[in-house]
């Protein structure tokens, strides 16, 4: 039995709980600049070429959990050049300036933060080359410098990228969740699922990873700390995290349950929650 997941894990799609799944719709589409690649019965999935990124499921029923509750703090999308980054942004920027709430610069990333018209939190980014990352004793380096997105935008964007933002691939490059303590999440997602630790904030964030990247998921409780497990709500449905083969997926399933977390597999998926009940779906 493996310890560590496969280091070319990388994550899936995002599903989110919507109200107004046509309004979520044209922000992600419209904005964001992803493609609808299906519609079916209330679910509309958004990504580029054949990569979903964020599904939604119309939920009406369900209301909004309250700011302090564990689940989602941001779904990260991660672009493949700067100048898709900066289409997307400045996309979002022009049809809804008021969702911006901030940018850095985290020396192995660039970063924008948006919040979509539900209140779901968004990164969109792009990776620095990892031959310039700084890693000390495991521990990645990563800081939060000022990043100005008018001089982003000025020295990235293009006349063409502004008329089409559809340009290169994007994909959900980490997630990020609000959790109840940082030393649960520890337990749960290094020493039972199998990420490594990159950075712990002191104790109040955990950024984890497989592979060497700087986090496929991190875990804060900056707004959440002491929250317990969430009940039904609007926002985060499910986490979906790729691994290469099936027997990945057999490693994973096997592991859990000697940690006697519940876990339902069919051979090609298991599903599972973590202490806060947010669903994690692994496939091969």
């Amino acid at each position: 039995m493996t310890d560590l997941l496969a280091a070319d894990t990388s994550m899936g799609a995002v599903t989110l709980k919507v109200g107004n799944v046509d309004a979520m719709t044209k922000y992600y589409r419209d904005a964001v600049a992803l493609q609808v690649l299906s519609e079916e019965a209330g679910t509309v999935t958004l990504g580029r070429g054949s990569t979903p990124v964020v599904i939604l499921e119309h939920a009406p029923e369900l209301k909004h959990a309250s700011p302090r509750d564990a689940g989602l703090f941001h779904t990260a999308i991660l672009f493949d050049s700067e100048l898709a980054l900066a289409a997307a942004v400045y996309s979002v920027a022009q049809l809804y300036p008021n969702t911006f709430t901030g940018s850095s610069d985290h020396l192995v990333s660039k970063a924008f933060y948006f919040t979509d018209p539900e209140g779901n939190g968004v990164e969109l980014y792009w990776d620095r080359d990892r031959s310039t990352w700084s890693w000390t004793h495991g521990v990645i380096e990563m800081g939060t410098l000022f990043l100005d997105p008018n001089a982003f935008l000025q020295e990235n964007l293009t006349q063409e990228a502004v008329d089409q933002p559809l340009i290169g691939g994007a994909s959900v490059g980490h997630v990020h969740l609000q959790v109840g303590d940082v030393q649960s999440a520890h337990d749960f997602y290094v020493d039972k699922l199998g990420f490594e630790q990159t950075i712990n904030y002191g104790g109040t964030a955990l950024f984890v990873s497989a592979g060497g990247y700087h986090h496929h998921m991190a875990m804060n409780v900056w707004n959440s700390a002491g929250a317990g497990p969430r009940l039904p709500a609007l926002g985060l449905g499910q986490i979906d995290i790729k691994v290469p083969t099936t027997d990945d997926v057999a490693s994973i399933t096997e592991r859990l349950k000697h940690f006697g977390v519940a876990t339902r597999d069919d051979g090609q998926t298991v599903s599972f929650d973590d202490p806060w009940a947010n669903l994690i779906k692994v496939s091969a």
